[in-house]
């Protein structure tokens, strides 16, 4: 690995972790959390709903790897951003099936696909 190519790695861990922390707390309080959360979550895609929340703790694993410059770290980014663009595309469909859904879903999910397809391409690049 380059110096120049370190230099992005340890701060994109530390989105990481944050994006999973912050995943995994979002997507607790929206499956498990109280009612008054679970209303906040207005019209979420159940299995959106699950898979991403499922996706807050590879995101963690994924921070780890990449914090640790573990070999894994860019298959795990690979396979969070494939993961993430097959339920974005199931979502889609099932939007477009007249499932109700919420707008910033669209949002949450381009953010998360383009977060890791970044990440994965940059580690690919740094080997």
């Amino acid at each position: 690995m380059t110096q120049t190519a370190s230099r992005w790695i340890r701060p994109a861990a530390i989105a990481a972790g944050i994006f999973g922390a912050l995943t995994l707390l979002s997507g607790g309080l929206a499956l498990f959390g109280p009612k008054a959360a679970q209303d906040a979550a207005g019209n979420a895609v159940p299995f959106v709903l699950v898979f991403n929340f499922s996706a807050g703790f590879a995101y963690l694993i994924g921070a780890v790897a990449m914090w640790l410059n573990h070999p894994a770290a860019r298959t795990i980014a690979w396979l969070i951003a494939l993961s993430t663009l097959a339920v974005f595309a199931a979502f889609l469909w099932a939007v477009l099936g007249g499932t109700p859904y919420e707008i910033r879903t669209v949002a949450a999910m381009t953010v998360r696909a383009g977060f890791w397809l970044v990440i994965a391409i940059l580690l690919g690049k740094a080997r």
